[in-house]
């Protein structure tokens, strides 16, 4: 795809992104798509909220030690997509994030609504197959098989992922609300941990080894008092510093792509939801890059 290799995207960049396509690592995507959402609509404008409100981070993660201007990280910008048409942009989508994982780079997608991860997903399972681990954070289960009639829905696109991701290769965490039969599923089919988000990943992240991991983080798996710009937010979710101490933990891991997504100034006049999703991001960079030159070392 011409575009990503020309930066073509409309957007200003994110935090530390410099550089060029053919020379980055990392590869930052914005998919600007909300139309399947159940209540409030607005995360088209999610990319823009995470880039703009970036811009108040320092480069510098004090956490683990490690500076994102030291990652090859290039911001191609928002992908056009077809407004209304969510089939087609959903092919678009997935054109953008097989070219990603085919130039051997790491795809972070920012959303938009949660069905933008699905064409992500799938294009990591064809280059990964049955060795890939899919982590879910989020407070819905989304394993709905329908939703008001409608297969391809936010709240759809976990069981639409495990049309070809085993649910043994699914986790999910911090899972708070959905309808009695997703519980069942999700208890029956997938690594399934509701409530909780740190506990679990301190004994999973010791386990998976070499697997290949795909991470997707919808912003509302943080209680609303810490992250209120979300569609369908959902009280009782973990803070702030629980989630960026479960970013952390994944640094041991082998991170081969993530998406947030489900980010919107509605209700968020303050902009929190959008600097936090943005540390999440430097917080996940900064630790993939460190574990990765650990492994090198």
């Amino acid at each position: 795809m011409e575009k990503l290799r020309n930066g073509a995207g409309i957007h200003s960049s994110f935090l530390g992104s410099r550089g060029d396509y053919l020379s980055a690592d990392v590869v930052m995507v914005g998919a600007p798509m909300d139309f399947t959402v159940s209540f409030r609509p607005g995360s088209r404008m999610g990319p823009g909220i995470i880039r703009g409100m970036s811009g108040v981070l320092e480069t510098y993660s004090p956490y683990v030690r490690g500076d994102i201007g030291d990652i090859a990280l290039f911001d191609h910008g928002d992908l056009e997509l077809s407004f209304g048409n969510a089939k087609r942009s959903l092919e678009v989508i997935y054109g953008a994030a097989a070219e990603i994982f085919g130039d051997g780079k790491l795809p972070v997608f920012l959303g938009g609504e949660h069905l933008i991860s699905l064409p992500v997903i799938r294009a990591a399972f064809e280059k990964y197959g049955d060795q890939l681990l899919l982590f879910h954070f989020d407070a819905h289960t989304d394993l709905r098989e329908e939703y008001m009639g409608e297969g391809l829905s936010h709240a759809t696109v976990i069981r639409r992922c495990m049309d070809f991701v085993k649910g043994q290769n699914i986790y999910q965490f911090g899972i708070r609300s959905g309808l009695k039969e997703e519980f069942t599923l999700g208890e029956t089919s997938t690594n399934f941990y509701p409530f909780k988000v740190v506990e679990p990943l301190q004994n999973i992240s010791k386990t998976t080894g070499d697997r290949p991991i795909y991470v997707t983080l919808d912003i509302d798996v943080v209680d609303p008092a810490y992250a209120p710009g979300t569609g369908t937010p959902e009280p009782g979710g973990c803070t702030s510093a629980e989630i960026l101490r479960a970013v952390h933990l994944l640094g041991g891991c082998n991170i081969i792509g993530m998406d947030i997504v489900e980010v919107m100034g509605f209700g968020d006049p303050a902009g929190i939801t959008g600097v936090l999703a943005a540390k999440i991001i430097r917080e996940a960079l900064i630790g993939i890059a460190m574990g990765s030159r650990r492994e090198e070392g």
